[in-house]
């Protein structure tokens, strides 16, 4: 697939997404029209507290659908902090309050996920760690999430069992050699799919590694046993990344960033995230 023809598949999820969520939210039509005619109006929309922006992209789809003008004041990334304006909007009275609800929810949601991102990534950052996101999102909102945790300055880890061939401990179950098991992977898989192997103890990662993995994911292991899987990594099989992962939170993130890792990865950043708060005000 050529990258004009990638962006524009993007282009369409993204429309469909903001359609849908609008629909949802004006039903059969908007009551409020149907009392009077519409007038110009403009609004600002406004920080109640401190946080990262992120759902720009999807606001200005919603903007170009409904045919009104916004002006941002801050793009997605950007940190703002409470009683700054974040955009300034123009349009017909009924477009404007129509829209009102599905555009914050859009901006709350994932600016949200991309605040909470922001502060594990402050954390680990001068330890030169990845920050990776998981594929514990909701059902549907995937691409949204995962789209807010960029923002916040993750990575994104998978985002389907199609991007590489993760073998969890439920995988594990079902395979008998897995140095045998890799070997056929590999020549069934993608050329460019990377195999990660989940470890929960340092004698499964070194079957990992010898098995020809590409990928080790340090699962629900402390500090210190990940040191020791980075040890033996370091020692035999350098070229081989290490992710550690499993219940890591803003407590305990900076100790794993300091064992040696490449990657850190966290549910938390979508599943944890509370909702921050955001306004629109009218003129």
């Amino acid at each position: 697939m050529g990258e004009n023809s990638a962006r524009k598949n993007v282009g369409v999820v993204m429309e469909e997404f903001v359609k849908a969520a609008l629909a949802e939210d004006v039903g059969r039509g908007d009551l409020y029209a149907l009392v009077e005619p519409a007038i110009d109006a403009s609004a600002k929309i406004v920080a109640k507290s401190d946080g990262v922006v992120a759902g720009v992209k999807y606001v200005d789809v919603l903007a170009k659908i409904e045919n009104f003008e916004i002006n941002w004041l801050k793009n997605d990334s950007d940190g703002f902090i409470r009683g700054e304006i974040l955009a300034n909007i123009k349009a017909d009275s009924h477009t404007l309050l129509r829209c009102e609800r599905t555009i914050l929810d859009m901006l709350l949601h994932a600016s949200s996920i991309a605040t909470l991102t922001r502060k594990y990534v402050d954390l680990i950052e001068p330890y030169g760690v990845k920050l990776l996101d998981t594929r514990k999102t909701r059902p549907l909102l995937r691409v949204f999430e995962k789209y807010a945790t960029r923002k916040g300055g993750a990575v994104n880890h998978r985002m389907g069992l199609d991007d590489s061939l993760m073998i969890k401990d439920t995988h594990l179950k079902t395979i008998k050699d897995l140095k045998a098991y890799i070997s056929i992977a590999r020549k069934n898989i993608p050329f460019t799919a990377k195999i990660e192997i989940e470890a929960e103890t340092l004698e499964i990662a070194k079957e990992a590694m010898n098995a020809r993995c590409d990928i080790v994911m340090c699962d629900n292991m402390t500090p210190e046993e990940v040191k020791e899987v980075v040890m033996y990594r370091n020692e035999y099989f350098p070229h081989i990344l290490l992710e550690a992962s499993g219940n890591i939170s803003l407590q305990s993130i900076e100790s794993y960033a300091q064992t040696g890792v490449d990657a850190i990865s966290s549910g938390s950043l979508i599943h944890q995230a509370n909702w921050i708060d955001l306004s629109m005000k009218m003129d």
